[in-house]
């Protein structure tokens, strides 16, 4: 009896791996540190000179160049608290002629008590920010630290798509269009609302959302062929989602989903319904995504085309192989590097990654 329960919890244990090692890793693959010591890069953007923006998570906006790091000044006051703080960055497809930088952050002004997903843009000046509007704030503001998204994209035709999570509000905020949170938005570069978008003509809807039905998207990629918006999604315990976005659509959440409670009841009963969209690929159990890229580039040969989805809670980049919009192949990347946080395509390119407590690494392919 005392040789049996050590096997038993062997075979337990065995179990529980493969279960979450069930991507092999791909060892023809390794990277090259080229901006050290970051804490949490939740996001960073080139510039048209090849130096980076980089958004530390904490509320610190910095500006990579010839191996050193300058701290940029006239950030708004940001609210830090759980997964919120300095979150997304991105340059407008025209920087060069218009100069404007488009945040995500998390704010508390506005109404109530806490904090919400917040979109902004700035123009940059000697190392400080300048014509600094609020393009949307998410309301009311929420005391929870989880689920505050949130990705921005431009997508071919100039309109500004970003996420906002449901903020932890699951049976209220994702399947109600009057509310903000548990959606995908679009807006004009400028901040207005596009006359074109979905339930611009449905009374009391907010005007920007453009699908609905989400739990928590931290990722989001322009298509660099069909010029679709893919989005990636935390699920609870099981059920994180790829997705496709299309205008008016609604994801499910809560109703559907592949997931269950992290204690591991079960808040739904169905995984599919009338006119409640599938996700394009699901990872159970979760692998906690965050940030998204293809690869659009000769750099990596056969791997061109192929998406990364970074992996928070099993530290690697997960690459997967596209055919006929189905994941029919995954690979891990940078195994066991750190909790991978947000990926580029560089200029150049080659793929960056953001990685927490080491900072912006290079994959390189062996």
């Amino acid at each position: 009896m005392k040789l049996r329960l050590p096997i038993l919890g062997l075979i337990l244990i065995s179990i529980l791996t493969c279960a979450q090692d069930k991507n092999p890793i791909n060892t023809k693959n390794d990277h090259e540190i080229i901006v050290p010591d970051l804490d949490i890069p939740w996001a960073f953007t080139f510039l048209p000179d090849g130096s980076m923006l980089i958004n530390e998570k904490e509320g610190r906006l910095i500006h990579f160049k010839n191996h050193k790091k300058t701290e940029i000044s006239g950030l708004p006051e940001i609210y830090v608290r759980g997964q919120g703080g300095l979150m997304d960055i991105l340059l407008h497809p025209n920087y060069e002629d218009n100069g404007w930088i488009y945040f995500s952050y998390a704010s508390s002004k506005g109404e109530g008590n806490g904090g919400n997903t917040t979109i902004a843009r700035a123009k940059l000046k000697n190392n400080t920010l300048i014509n600094f509007e609020v393009l949307y704030k998410a309301e009311p503001n929420s005391r929870r630290g989880q689920h505050f998204g949130s990705r921005l994209v431009f997508d071919t035709d100039g309109y500004l798509f970003f996420t906002i999570g449901d903020r932890g509000d699951r049976d209220t905020n994702p399947q109600d269009l009057t509310r903000d949170c548990g959606k995908v938005y679009r807006l004009n570069a400028d901040g207005t609302i596009p006359e074109d978008n979905p339930f611009i003509d449905t009374p009391k809807t907010k005007k920007a959302i453009y699908s609905y039905g989400h739990r928590n998207p931290q990722g989001m990629a322009l298509h660099p062929k069909t010029g679709d918006i893919w989005t990636h999604e935390h699920g609870p315990k099981g059920g994180d989602e790829i997705n496709i976005i299309a205008a008016g659509k609604n994801y499910g959440w809560p109703v559907i989903s592949y997931g269950v409670n992290y204690s591991g009841t079960k808040f739904t009963d169905i995984t599919e319904k009338k006119g409640m969209e599938q996700p394009l690929h699901y990872w159970t159990p979760s692998i906690a995504p965050s940030g998204m890229a293809f690869i659009n580039s000769n750099k990596y040969g056969n791997w061109n085309g192929n998406l990364l989805v970074g992996s928070l809670k099993f530290q690697y980049l997960d690459m997967c192989t596209i055919k006929d919009n189905k994941v029919i192949k995954e690979e891990r990347l940078l195994n066991e590097l750190g909790r991978v946080r947000c990926i580029e395509q560089g200029p150049s390119g080659y793929i960056y990654v953001g990685i927490e407590n080491l900072g912006i690494v290079k994959l390189i392919k062996k």
